[in-house]
């Protein structure tokens, strides 16, 4: 577990660390927008691997922990307007609901972390599907794959 708590503490820190590299122009914008959403993506899919045990929980806590860095960094790497990648114009033109639920996600993802930390993972898990609810968002705001 600690393998992957500092595993996903380097890749925040890199993450971070992108956009003071310099000006980052549309197509980069985009690449990094793709980064914190792939990450989103995979940190879920390793979840859904441990909720139908076909893998062992021993890393729950530590994907929590990803997921709710991911999702405080998801809506800066929107703000840049840049569009493209598999966002949908819609992003920028209802920016208010847009980053409502954002916000909202990124809400419920860090309450789900600090219950894992306080109460344990059984009790953090108990609200995966309301925190991890990406599908409404994306019915909206995400073209379809290309």
């Amino acid at each position: 577990m600690m393998r992957a708590t500092r595993a996903a503490a380097f890749g925040a820190a890199a993450i971070m660390l992108m956009p003071a590299a310099g000006h980052a122009d549309g197509k980069e914008t985009i690449e990094y927008r793709q980064h914190i959403m792939k990450t989103l993506n995979e940190q879920s899919a390793a979840l859904g691997q441990i909720l139908s045990t076909t893998i062992p929980g021993d890393n729950t806590a530590a994907h929590l922990e990803a997921i709710a860095l991911a999702a405080s960094l998801a809506l800066k790497a929107f703000e840049a307007k840049a569009p493209g990648g598999e966002a949908k114009p819609e992003v920028w033109s209802n920016w208010a609901d847009f980053s409502k639920r954002m916000n909202d996600f990124s809400r419920k993802t860090a309450e789900m972390a600090k219950i894992s930390r306080e109460q344990g993972t059984d009790a953090a898990l108990a609200n995966v599907v309301d925190a991890l609810s990406c599908k409404g968002c994306h019915d909206v705001y995400r073209a379809e794959k290309k």
